[in-house]
């Protein structure tokens, strides 16, 4: 009995390390997206990889069928949504640091915007998902890539003209 388990436990970590060595690097940049951080230093992003990660594989033996990495993404992207939800209160207009463009949008509009385009989820799978109606998301994810395509523009700088 015990080295059946032991079988299925070095299985279980084979499969899951495969299952890694495929995703990681695609979700790492999903997160990387979601948090607006530059790809070379990512802290918050490694840590929702590193969350969602040991989510998927907390529940790998019950997910009979079900593809991980969309597992995983779920994990990732509900993660992050508390996360903006507690940090903000809510998906207001808190913005992060400066960092590209990304950093422009809404946490709210990153997560549609990344689950949408990047990848590629319909959009009433990201409504259920997030629990908003389908139109909502739609409406999320145009506004979104408007302000990408158009971004604000700066105030104009005030030139004082000195008297002569």
């Amino acid at each position: 009995m015990r080295e059946r388990r032991a079988s299925q436990g070095a299985r279980r970590a084979r499969e899951f390390e495969a299952f890694v060595a495929g995703a990681a690097g695609r979700l790492l940049h999903a997160a990387t997206l979601l948090t607006a951080e530059p790809p070379d230093a990512n802290p918050r992003a490694r840590r929702l990889l590193t969350l969602a990660l040991a989510h998927t594989y907390a529940s790998w033996d019950r997910l009979r069928g079900e593809d991980p990495y969309d597992r995983a993404r779920q994990h990732l992207a509900v993660r992050f949504a508390r996360g903006a939800w507690h940090q903000h209160g809510g998906f207001g207009r808190a913005r992060p640091a400066p960092g590209g463009a990304l950093a422009l949008l809404t946490p709210q509009e990153r997560l549609i915007l990344v689950l949408r385009l990047y990848e590629g989820v319909a959009e009433e799978q990201a409504a259920a998902l997030l629990g908003l109606p389908t139109e909502r998301v739609r409406a999320i994810c145009a506004r979104a890539t408007v302000t990408l395509l158009h971004p604000p523009r700066e105030p104009a700088p005030v030139v004082e003209v000195a008297p002569s």
